[in-house]
C-alpha cells in the first residue's frame, strides 16, 4: 500500500508541473491573440513573463492565499489541545511532520488541507466541525486531510485556486479590451477578434472542468487512505453524513476554493434519504459537482447502502 501511495504522490507532483505548464501555455496563447489583434510583439513577451511569474507566485504563495480567502486563523496547542493531540497522533501513524493547524470561525462543518509539501503544510477546520463531531468522526476527518498531504494533493489543489482565478481575470480583461480598446474599424482583425473571443469564453470553462476533475478523483483516494490510517472507516462515514446534512452553507467559501474542502461547502442541507430516493444522477448533473456524491463516498467506505431513516 505504501508503495502505491508513493507512486500516487510522485504522479501528483508530475501533474502539478504539467498543470502549471498548461495554464502558462493558455496565458501565452491569449497573449499571442492580443499581439495579433493589436499587431505588437511586445504584448506576447509581457504575457510570457506574466505566465512565468504566475507559476512562481502560485507555487510559493497559493497556500497563504487559500488560508486568507477562507478566513483561517492559526491556533496553538494550548488553545486547542484536544484537536492538536489528535492531529499529532495521526501524523505519527502516517509518518508525517506536524502541519500548522488553523480554525475558521464558521458554523458550517468543513475542513481542508493546503501547502506545497510535507514540511510546509496546514490543515484548517471550521469551528462548526469541531463542535459537531465526536472524537472518532473528527479523527476520520483529520485522517482524510492528512491523506491529502500524504498523497501530495495539496500543492496541486492549492495551485489550481490561484491559476483558475488568474485565468478568469486575464480572459475577462481580454474580452473587455477587445470590445472597448480595439479599433472597431479595422476589418482585417475581425476574424482574429472572433477566434480570440471564442477562446476567451471556452478557456475558463475548460479550466473549471479541470478544477472539478482534480477534486473528485482525489476525494475517494483520501477517504480510503484516511480509513486505513484510523482503521475505522465508520468514523469518516459518519462525519460525512453529518456534514452533508448540516442545513447551512459556508459563508467564507468561494467557487475558487470549494474543491479544497472535504465536502462541498455549498451543497448543504441535502438529506441522504432524499439522495437515496433519486440515486441515479444524470451525467450532466455529476460533471458539475466539485466532490463525488456523499452517498457514494459513504458506500465506498462502509460497503453499506446509504438508506437511513
Amino acid at each position: 500500500m505504501s508503495s502505491n501511495l508513493y507512486k500516487v504522490g510522485e504522479s501528483n507532483v508530475s501533474k502539478t508541473w504539467l498543470l502549471m505548464s498548461g495554464f502558462a501555455l493558455i496565458i501565452v496563447l491569449i497573449g499571442w491573440f492580443f499581439s495579433l489583434y493589436y499587431d505588437s510583439l511586445t504584448i506576447i513577451y509581457v504575457f510570457f513573463l506574466f505566465a512565468l511569474l504566475m507559476n512562481v507566485f502560485s507555487f510559493w504563495f497559493s497556500d497563504k492565499i487559500v488560508l486568507k480567502l477562507t478566513g483561517a486563523k492559526k491556533v496553538d496547542k494550548e488553545e486547542y489541545y484536544g484537536l492538536y493531540t489528535l492531529v499529532e497522533n495521526l501524523c505519527i501513524t502516517a509518518g508525517l511532520p506536524m502541519p500548522k493547524i488553523y480554525v475558521i470561525d464558521e458554523s458550517a462543518p468543513n475542513a481542508f488541507a493546503t501547502g506545497r509539501d510535507y514540511e510546509h503544510s496546514a490543515v484548517a477546520f471550521t469551528s462548526g466541525l469541531l463542535a459537531l463531531l465526536n472524537k472518532s468522526e473528527l479523527e476520520g476527518v483529520i485522517a482524510h486531510e492528512l491523506s491529502h498531504i500524504k498523497n501530495r494533493d495539496i500543492l496541486l489543489q492549492s495551485v489550481v485556486v490561484v491559476l483558475v482565478g488568474l485565468i478568469a481575470l486575464v480572459t475577462d480583461f481580454f474580452i473587455r479590451s477587445t470590445f472597448f480598446l480595439g479599433d472597431r474599424d479595422n476589418k482585417g482583425n475581425g476574424l482574429i477578434m472572433i477566434i480570440g473571443l471564442i477562446g476567451a469564453i471556452i478557456i475558463p470553462i475548460i479550466a473549471g472542468f479541470m478544477q472539478l476533475a482534480i477534486s473528485r478523483k482525489r476525494e475517494f483516494l483520501a477517504d480510503s487512505t484516511g480509513a486505513l490510517m484510523t482503521r475505522y472507516p465508520q468514523g469518516l462515514a459518519s462525519a460525512l453524513k453529518k456534514i452533508s446534512e448540516y442545513p447551512v452553507a459556508m459563508k467564507k467559501a468561494s467557487h475558487a476554493t470549494a474543491h479544497l474542502f472535504i465536502s462541498d461547502p455549498f451543497n448543504s442541507g441535502i438529506k441522504l434519504q432524499e439522495l437515496h430516493k433519486n440515486k441515479k444522477r444524470s451525467f450532466f448533473n455529476k460533471i458539475f459537482l466539485t466532490h463525488p456524491p456523499v452517498e457514494e463516498r459513504i458506500q465506498a467506505l462502509t460497503g453499506e447502502d446509504t438508506n437511513w431513516d
